[in-house]
């Protein structure tokens, strides 16, 4: 399916139905609709149906930007914590 590359809002949609196993870990397809659970997040799939959505978020400030913003910051710190270690 196709790769949303934003965090958003639907706002029109037909049948949608999305893999969020990328952020969640979920296995089931998810489905979207304006009246129940309209947020799309980016670097999930779209694997059924079709839609519009308004871009709340890209890049670092998405969901998906966040996590790994914070997956890099604890990396970071753990190069930290072995240089120390080493006495480097």
């Amino acid at each position: 399916g196709d790769l949303l590359p934003a965090d958003g809002v639907l706002i029109q949609g037909n049948d949608l139905k999305i893999d969020e196993s990328a952020l969640t870990g979920e296995s089931d397809h998810v489905r979207k609709s304006l009246d129940k659970d309209p947020l799309l997040l980016s670097g999930t799939h779209v694997m059924e149906g079709s839609g519009r959505m308004v871009v709340t978020a890209v890049g670092a400030n998405s969901q998906s930007g966040i996590i790994f913003t914070l997956l890099g910051a604890a990396g970071d710190e753990d190069e930290g914590d072995r240089r120390d270690r080493r006495g480097g």
